[in-house]
């Protein structure tokens, strides 16, 4: 199968995903031309860049155009320790497990775990015009009639990162006079975690979140506690998670998320969205056309069968949590709803909470490459003045996901809005009221403050040593 990605980086057929947005655009070496005297580069206010001889002609050149596959798939972002990992995880990886399942041989067999993103199934969605919990309902079917075991809902896991982030800020803003406390930065998006790792380093890698991602916190869930509940070991149980991203390949395949006891890793393997559509395609069926099934009452945030959410984007709603959170218990404020003010551009809006005409809060997101950036650039100067930043890859956020369903014939930006109308309407839940969640904090992990929640429900980063490539970057 042809691939559109760069080089080192082998994925599935993968095009550019920045669009319905921007793309991001940096220049790179210019040679000189065949044939013309050694030139001159002239740089315009504009960004365009003009080539001059030695006889005063002067030629626009084009810009080189790096697509966000281009700066996560180069050498410098991604190794080829990692290219292997990426390459080992698809669908036809899942198709093998439930394969070897089929034969006689039981000491081969895998309890196979499906975990699902309401992203993945809003897009699924929006692709046959179908309801959020219809969606839930038969895609649950679909991967049951493959034989899978379980199938899952990372809304429910997204609690314990919420939880988490909210009370990581509050102790942040605590001690918010020792060095790169704040602003904190959300550590949910792969894609601008490995931008962070391996541009910034050790400069970035204190301000971010220490809290894993929904993805993560699924992956400790299943291989810990479910898998003590079934008296199974870790590399019994074969756990894929279905995303949004591409990047979250990258994630899964963290060092950090590998059991050295049982040679496991937390989600053995990622598929996207766009991958679950080519297995309806294989198989000949259409997601509308199958029977619905009863969703998995464990690790499931539902209400008489009916999925819920989160509030506050797409993208999982961190800075509308913990900004809620964080009024009450700073400063006692209540906020029911919040006002965001757009800034440059949609992708990079801000939030405020003011008391006595100061202000006490001050946050903000940042989507896409270009915003992050500029947030980086501000921390590098000093003049960051937020206190958190929802920080993610994807302009538009994970809903627009590389590895989500594209648009035919209809514009992207229709597709994007008909996914977002799609995700929201889902009945929200708090994360304080689920029972269940709190019901594991006590049984699972011995109490909100216990050693075993850190150990468990975070996580750690790493400056990741630059190396020579041809796509040699300074951001």
């Amino acid at each position: 199968m042809a691939s559109h990605f760069s080089g080192v980086l082998q994925l599935t057929d993968l095009d550019d995903f920045i669009g319905p947005s921007q793309d991001c655009i940096k220049p790179v070496k210019v040679e000189k031309k065949p044939g013309k005297a050694a030139a001159k580069i002239r740089i315009e206010d504009d960004g365009s860049y003009f080539q001059i001889t030695q006889d005063g002609t002067s030629e626009k050149l084009e810009k080189a155009k790096i697509t966000l596959n281009d700066c996560l798939a180069c050498s410098g972002c991604v190794t080829s320790a990692e290219s292997v990992l990426i390459s080992q995880q698809s669908h036809e990886e899942l198709y093998k497990v439930l394969r070897l399942n089929e034969t006689e041989d039981s000491s081969q067999h895998k309890l196979v775990v499906v975990s699902v993103s309401p992203q993945s199934r809003a897009s699924l969605a929006a692709k046959f015009n179908l309801s959020v919990s219809d969606t839930a309902h038969k895609l649950t079917a679909f991967f049951k009639q493959l034989g899978v075991h379980h199938v899952f809902d990372t809304t429910f896991s997204r609690n314990f990162s919420l939880l988490e982030n909210q009370e990581e800020f509050i102790k942040r803003f605590k001690r918010q006079k020792e060095e790169k406390t704040l602003p904190m930065l959300a550590s949910a998006c792969p894609g601008w975690i490995c931008y962070a790792e391996k541009t910034h380093g050790s400069f970035i890698i204190p301000y971010i979140s220490s809290t894993k991602s929904p993805q993560q916190v699924m992956g400790s869930l299943v291989k810990s506690h479910f898998a003590r509940e079934k008296n199974l070991k870790p590399d019994q149980i074969y756990h894929v998670t279905v995303m949004p991203c591409y990047d979250k390949k990258l994630e899964a395949s963290r060092p950090d998320f590998f059991s050295q006891e049982y040679e496991t890793r937390d989600v053995d393997c990622v598929i996207t969205t766009g991958e679950v559509m080519r297995m309806l395609e294989q198989e000949r069926v259409s997601l509308s056309e199958v029977s619905s099934s009863p969703l998995d009452t464990l690790f499931s945030s539902a209400v008489d069968e009916e999925p819920l959410g989160h509030g506050g984007g797409g993208s999982g709603g961190y800075l509308e949590h913990i900004f809620k959170h964080a009024a009450q218990e700073l400063f006692g404020v209540r906020v029911d709803h919040i006002t965001y003010k757009p800034l440059k551009n949609k992708d990079f809006q801000e939030v405020t909470l003011e008391k006595d005409g100061k202000v006490v809060l001050q946050f903000a997101l940042a989507y896409g490459f270009r915003n992050i950036q500029n947030l980086v650039q501000k921390l590098k100067r000093g003049r960051c003045t937020y206190h958190y930043v929802e920080v993610m890859a994807c302009p538009s956020g994970c809903l627009n996901g590389g590895g989500q369903i594209r648009a035919e014939g209809e514009a992207s930006k229709d597709l994007l809005q008909r996914v977002e109308q799609l995700y929201e309407t889902v009945r929200p839940e708090l994360p304080e009221e689920n029972r269940a969640v709190q019901h594991l904090y006590e049984r699972w992990l011995g109490g909100r403050d216990s050693a075993q929640v850190v150990q468990t429900l975070h996580t750690q980063y790493h400056a990741v040593e630059k190396v020579n490539t041809g796509l040699n970057i300074k951001w």
